[in-house]
């Protein structure tokens, strides 16, 4: 899930905000990531709101505030990947606490509190895995709706984020979203490896990477309009 729940959550921007701190030298507490990405992240809600073309960057106190909105909205929608997490990494303590008592008795832990305890976290990972992509599925309506009406209940209006997406046609939107996450998935590896570069790799990073975000939020955006509300 390249741009899952995660990139909703984080504007899409953690290759840019990495090349910033690189750039400014270590913040104490991560002091500027934590006040560029919810900057970058209200940004992104003005694109998700329709204005094209795309807005200028102004009035940062209003975007800090829709910023740590749309955090707070993909924190919600991640709710039920962290149950799942917390549930499965819960389950691999039995085994893990079982081959502890044993490697204390024997000096071996027994493969099969290995085997039992791999098992288990692959599985939550796999279900989660799952669950994350069929919310997020839902998710990019969601957050377009609490872009256009500056509501946060707005984003979990489920019957209408559901009716919107039957109106697009569930088939159309799945395969543009899956479209899209392959684009960003090719285009985010490229970043990556010029991001790799020694000395300039991060300014590269510094710059590519915002407008492939707001590329990706305005497509977002667009597969929202092309259906009316």
């Amino acid at each position: 899930m390249c741009i899952g729940l995660l990139h909703i959550c984080t504007g899409g921007c953690v290759g840019e905000m990495e090349a910033v701190d690189t750039a400014c030298g270590s913040v104490p507490d991560s002091t500027l990531t934590l006040f560029l990405i919810p900057v970058f992240n209200g940004y992104i809600v003005s694109i998700l709101s329709g204005k094209t073309p795309a807005p200028e960057v102004e009035n940062w106190g209003k975007l800090f505030v829709d910023g740590w909105k749309l955090n707070i909205v993909a924190l919600i929608y991640m709710i039920p990947v962290i149950i799942v997490l917390i549930i499965f990494g819960a389950a691999t303590l039995p085994f893990l606490l079982a081959g502890a008592a044993m490697g204390d008795m024997t000096g071996v832990v027994p493969d099969q509190a290995i085997i039992g305890a791999v098992a288990e976290l692959m599985a939550g990972l796999l279900i989660a895995f799952v669950i994350g992509i069929i919310i997020s599925f839902i998710a990019y309506t969601g957050v377009v709706r609490f872009a256009k009406t500056g509501s946060i209940s707005e984003a979990f209006n489920f019957s209408e984020i559901f009716g919107h997406i039957q109106k697009i046609g569930w088939l159309n939107y799945i395969f543009a979203v899956i479209a899209l996450w392959v684009i960003v998935c090719v285009f985010a590896f490229i970043i990556g490896i010029l991001a790799a570069i020694p000395l300039i790799g991060w300014l590269i990073s510094l710059f590519l990477g915002p407008p492939l975000s707001i590329f990706t939020w305005r497509y977002v955006a667009m597969l929202y309009e092309s259906a009316p509300a």
